[in-house]
């Protein structure tokens, strides 16, 4: 479903902090008319740990609609609270995300075990592809 070129989207502010979503649907215009094969947003290069969820969730939103089907969007909804994982999974999934970045949790030093349940239990709340990021 998702393969090809997948660009990690920044996200831009003006320079009160504010996002910027005139530049967003330009960079994503853009991308698109030059063949990128998916956009994935709120990644670890979108900036979204400095966001609000507010925030997160207008990008997103602002995102899927101007994308238009045109590409699949695959969003970033990882969390190191698997509840809150399983919370934006859920709410992207709604928004009409193609598919869900999730991180591994960071800070906790979960086991084996620990990560196999939390990537589980967002799994079974969604029924569109999750990608797993591993960041080391």
């Amino acid at each position: 479903m998702v393969k090809g070129s997948i660009v990690a989207l920044v996200t831009p502010f003006h320079e009160d902090g504010t996002v910027n979503f005139e530049k967003l649907g330009e960079l994503l215009d853009w991308h698109i008319e030059n063949s990128t094969d998916g956009i994935l947003i709120l990644g670890t290069s979108g900036e979204s740990s400095t966001m609000s969820h507010e925030e997160d969730d207008a990008v997103a939103l602002y995102t899927i609609e101007r994308v238009n089907h045109r590409v699949p969007v695959i969003v970033g909804a990882g969390s190191n609270c698997t509840q809150t994982a399983m919370e934006k999974s859920l709410k992207y999934q709604n928004m009409g995300a193609d598919a869900l970045l999730l991180i591994s949790p960071y800070y906790n030093k979960a086991n084996t075990q620990g990560m196999i349940r939390h990537f589980t239990t967002v799994a079974d709340a969604v029924h569109i592809p999750i990608i797993l990021y591993n960041v080391p």
